[in-house]
């Protein structure tokens, strides 16, 4: 398997982890000691951290919901190895809350990870989630040259 295959299978990994609900498998894909900011801006150290605050979302609020999106289509996923042990990873994604029938776009984010190689295989040691919006002055369309995509 190649570096990107194992990496977007790292993704899809990921995101069974959330569907399930799996705190621990989900907190298992990071390095011990990788950073995750959150979509609110909460900055979590080490995949104790990790597991720790998704335990009682997926028990709580995220009980039920399901990613979908980038994370599951190679397509709207970019893998860039760095260098042979270390990859940047941009993605989209949303999430079904439990009882709706569609994504809510709303919760739309794109996602940069970084992707390690370890003894294991590979792992994220970063996450960064950001909420897919438009800024009011691009709301028409981005100018030229600008290199914003939505």
């Amino acid at each position: 398997m190649s570096d990107e295959s194992a990496i977007h299978a790292l993704l899809q990994r990921l995101v069974a982890a959330w569907n399930a609900g799996d705190a621990r498998a989900f907190a298992e894909l990071f390095t011990q000691d990788a950073d995750y900011i959150t979509f609110f801006g909460a900055h979590l150290h080490g995949r104790t951290a990790i597991e720790e605050i998704h335990r009682p979302l997926f028990e709580g609020p995220l009980r039920g919901s399901r990613l979908s999106g980038g994370t599951q289509s190679q397509s709207n996923s970019s893998v860039r190895l760095l260098r042979p042990d270390v990859a940047v990873v941009v993605t989209t994604g949303g999430t079904t809350l439990a009882g709706a029938d569609a994504p809510d776009p709303e919760r739309d984010s794109i996602m940069t990870l970084t992707a390690v190689r370890e003894a294991g295989g590979w792992r994220f040691a970063s996450f960064q989630n950001t909420r897919r919006t438009t800024p009011p002055v691009l709301a028409g369309s981005a100018p030229a040259g600008t290199g914003v995509q939505r």
